[in-house]
């Protein structure tokens, strides 16, 4: 009983759901963190609702995906390791755990609003279209990864009707972008290096060079997009607040230094993200598994959090 519950954690891929933390996003980059409406639940807490809901339907749908892949899972090379492929997980538990999991992800819904509901159809017709069509088609299964993380912004946004910055919007959509063809990338390699055909039909389509350029033009959208958003991110209490609390200071500096636009402080790191995800993926081959490289790579995980940590301070400090 211990080893199938475990089978079952190990086919939900909670490391994954990391991903779903871009549920987030409108609400951090709003202001509205710590906002809490009268009669109603805190912002905050409405939105880990959300997150608890698409982690409950991220891991019903690996499960899908799981079943429907289970003969070409078995002949790649480390895919045949899952639980469903390797045969360890019998087909109707995991079919169960499913439609559990989708029941549950139903009745958690119920009170939130409407375009939330429509947003976690679309997501898993999404998904579901994804595992039986889509990820056969070049381009179209690099697309569909960017519009999975799009639904997630959107529905931390709509289910507390925040309002988005439209070239956040396009941060959002050219990150995902640019992890999807890393993500390419390194499955291409590695099934290369393993001497096995590609089991993923699409990577047929994808010569070195085409991901090359796809890699390069993503990679320069994601830091250019953050740039603008952030150059548009106008705090009008910038420099007021500077000469409160810091007059000196604010005499010696000059006007050049003297920006409202602080968000700015972020860019930095951003690039250097890119940079050190480029680093990873052509000179270590580990883009295969985006929530590995965060959770592992020491620069990277760090560059993150002082982004995170400056991200608070500009907007709500």
């Amino acid at each position: 009983m211990d080893n199938l519950l475990f089978l079952l954690i190990k086919s939900f891929r909670p490391k994954q759901w990391l991903k779903n933390m871009a549920i987030y996003a409108a609400l951090i980059f709003s202001g509205f963190f710590f906002y809490q409406e009268a009669d109603k639940a805190p912002y905050f807490v409405t939105v880990s609702f959300a997150f608890l809901i698409f982690c409950i339907l991220t891991s019903s749908v690996y499960l899908i995906n799981d079943l429907i892949d289970i003969e070409s899972d078995r002949k790649h090379p480390f895919k045949k390791n899952r639980p469903i492929a390797s045969g360890k997980l019998p087909i109707p538990i995991a079919v169960f755990n499913v439609a559990l999991g989708l029941a549950l992800v139903f009745f958690l819904s119920l009170g939130l609003p409407t375009f939330f509901k429509i947003l976690i159809m679309t997501y898993l017709g999404l998904q579901i279209l994804y595992s039986t069509k889509l990820k056969q088609y070049a381009i179209f299964d690099i697309i569909s990864i960017a519009l999975s993380f799009l639904i997630r912004v959107y529905a931390g946004a709509v289910v507390v009707n925040l309002h988005m910055n439209v070239w956040f919007l396009l941060t959002v959509i050219s990150v995902s972008l640019f992890m999807a063809v890393g993500k390419r990338q390194s499955e291409r390699t590695l099934l290369s290096n393993s001497h096995v055909e590609f089991a993923r039909v699409s990577l047929k389509k994808y010569s070195q060079r085409l991901l090359d350029q796809y890699t390069a033009m993503f990679a320069t959208s994601t830091w250019l997009t953050y740039a603008i958003f952030t150059f548009q991110s106008y705090s009008g209490q910038g420099v007021n607040l500077l000469y409160e609390k810091f007059p000196a200071l604010y005499f010696v500096l000059p006007k050049t230094l003297q920006s409202q636009k602080l968000l700015m402080l972020t860019l930095p790191f951003v690039i250097f993200g890119v940079m050190r995800y480029l680093q990873l993926v052509y000179e270590e081959n580990k883009g295969e598994a985006p929530e590995d490289i965060l959770l592992k790579d020491k620069p990277l995980l760090t560059t993150v959090f002082l982004w995170i940590l400056v991200v608070i301070f500009v907007i709500y400090a």
